[in-house]
C-alpha cells in the first residue's frame, strides 16, 4: 500500500507562484510514474502533470505548459509541482496520483492510477 501526502495548496493572486508536495511512503518510490490530477467544483477531475519513474519523461496538460514544472526527488520520496503565473482557472482541488505501472510514458487518464492523495486546495484570486 503506497501512501501519497500532499502539501503546500494555499491562496494566491492571480500572476503569483505556489509550490505542491507530494510525500510518499512507500521506499520502492522510485519505480512508480507520479501526476498531479485537479478537480474544480462541477468539473471532472483532470490531469495535470506527470513523470515517469526514471524523471526522464514528462507531460503537461496545454492549459499549464510554460508554467507548471512538476519533478521528484528520489532520496525525498517526494513529487512537486511548481505553479508560476497562476490564473483563477487554476483554482481546484489538486491530488498527486501514482502507479507503478506506468514506466516510459506519462499516463494521462485518472482511472490508470491506483494509489492517491487526500488532495490539497489552490485558490487563485482575481
Amino acid at each position: 500500500q503506497v501512501q501519497l501526502v500532499e502539501s503546500g495548496g494555499g491562496l494566491v493572486q492571480s500572476g503569483g507562484s505556489l509550490g505542491l508536495s507530494c510525500a510518499a511512503s512507500t521506499r520502492s518510490f522510485s519505480r512508480y510514474g507520479m501526476s498531479w490530477f485537479r478537480q474544480a467544483p462541477g468539473k471532472e477531475r483532470e490531469f495535470v502533470a506527470g513523470i515517469t519513474w526514471s524523471g526522464s519523461n514528462t507531460d503537461y496538460a496545454d492549459p499549464v505548459k510554460g508554467r507548471f514544472t512538476i519533478s521528484r526527488d528520489r532520496s525525498k520520496n517526494t513529487v512537486f509541482l511548481q505553479m508560476n503565473s497562476l490564473k483563477p482557472e487554476d483554482t481546484a482541488v489538486y491530488y498527486c496520483a501514482a502507479d507503478i505501472r506506468i514506466q516510459s510514458t506519462v499516463a494521462v487518464s485518472h482511472r490508470q492510477y491506483a494509489y492517491w492523495g487526500q488532495g490539497t486546495q489552490v485558490t487563485v484570486s482575481s
